[in-house]
């Protein structure tokens, strides 16, 4: 079950008090709206959530209620899905992204890609020590265009004098695996934001206007659907759907809004 629903800024008690008028009726433009379900899909368990963020995206702009920004759990998310969504709904992807994986990242040990200069316009890549390398191979792995650019062992890797900060390989010089142009910019953006000291630099305040992707997590109560089918079974997340709306709906016609803030412990998390 894939949930998105749109996200404001978090109303406080006093606000939604203000907004009662002496009859006892809402003042609407002192309130904040409730957040609200906007979109729900089913799928088989098997399906991986980075395969649902396009659809995602098309339920939504069938609808009209594509956001500006849309913040998503990094299972729904990858570089290349940030880009598709800047070029297809100019729409802008708020969500952590997967980090290097390499060894000198993972041990904070050595040059690791950041450590690297990439001249894209002249197909090269300069290293730490100011050496740049020789070749610039495009290809394809797991179906996925890459770029492979290699430094020469004999010249440039074997004589250096910090080549055990670099590469552990014996028998090669070092070798640097990129995306194309437009995605590995995205991903290096993404990790040097993410990797950055909270504080540091500006991060979007606020919310969308409009829905973001949200993912719950298997609850008791919907562990197993009750009906056999995706069709019944996405009718059955409709409705539900459908009665939280109504919920959230009930209590801000009434003055009293839920708490944003309130996880239901072992039923659902929204990102």
């Amino acid at each position: 079950m894939h949930i998105s629903e749109t996200c404001h800024p978090t109303a406080d008690a006093a606000d939604a008090q203000t907004a009662l008028t002496e009859d006892g009726t809402h003042d609407r433009p002192g309130t904040t709206p409730p957040n609200l379900i906007t979109n729900v899909a089913t799928t088989d368990a098997t399906v991986p959530d980075t395969a649902m963020t396009a659809t995602i995206h098309r339920h939504l702009a069938r609808r009209g209620l594509l956001p500006a920004e849309h913040y998503l759990d990094a299972g729904y998310s990858s570089a290349e899905l940030i880009v598709q969504a800047r070029e297809r709904h100019q729409l802008a992807l708020i969500t952590p992204l997967r980090t290097d994986n390499s060894v000198q990242a993972r041990t904070r040990n050595g040059y690791d890609r950041t450590a690297f200069t990439i001249d894209w316009e002249r197909r090269q890549v300069t290293c730490p020590q100011g050496q740049r390398s020789t070749s610039w191979t495009p290809c394809r792995q797991k179906e996925q265009p890459m770029i492979v650019a290699a430094f020469p062992l004999s010249s440039t890797c074997r004589p250096c004098p910090v080549r055990t900060s670099c590469t552990s390989v014996q028998n090669s010089g070092r070798h640097l695996t990129l995306h194309p142009r437009a995605i590995q910019e995205i991903l290096d953006a993404a990790r040097a934001e993410q990797t950055t000291p909270p504080g540091a630099t500006d991060t979007p305040s606020g919310a969308a206007s409009r829905p973001p992707s949200t993912k719950p997590s298997p609850s008791p109560a919907y562990a197993r659907a009750r009906y056999r089918g995706i069709k019944k079974v996405h009718l059955e997340h409709i409705v539900y759907a459908i009665a939280v709306n109504l919920i959230r709906l009930h209590a801000w016609w009434n003055g009293h809004p839920l708490d944003r803030k309130r996880t239901s412990p072992g039923r659902m998390k929204m990102s």
